[in-house]
């Protein structure tokens, strides 16, 4: 079985998300956020996933814009926890260099199939 990049990347995003979430929630007591990057942040490869599967290009290229979505929509959870004091820089900056990565490579796919195809 060969390796799938985005794949594992965003399944490196998703612990990286639980683990800011058992911090948030421990540490912080923090439960409405947290819980707001917790979905958004383990969506992300749950949908690739499901798409990597998909049946068609359509459902392919719908299922990667959604993690897309998700992956944007971490980062910004990521952004307002650090602006609002519950996550220090240091805490958050692996989880928003997983989270940029994520977002480059989505960005690049979703860019590549969606390219006109020349006879």
């Amino acid at each position: 079985m060969k390796n799938n990049v985005i794949k594992d990347r965003s399944f490196e995003l998703a612990v990286e998300i639980v683990f800011v979430y058992q911090y948030l929630t421990r540490e912080k007591r923090e439960y409405v956020l947290s819980k707001q990057v917790l979905r958004s942040g383990t969506s992300v490869g749950a949908n690739i996933s499901e798409g990597v599967v998909a049946q068609s290009k359509k459902e392919f290229c719908n299922r990667l814009s959604i993690s897309y979505k998700e992956s944007r929509e971490t980062e910004y959870w990521l952004k307002l926890l650090c602006s609002t004091g519950y996550l220090t820089e240091e805490k958050a900056t692996l989880a928003m260099k997983k989270c940029d990565e994520v977002n480059r490579l989505l960005f690049s796919i979703l860019k590549t199939v969606n390219q006109p195809q020349h006879p």
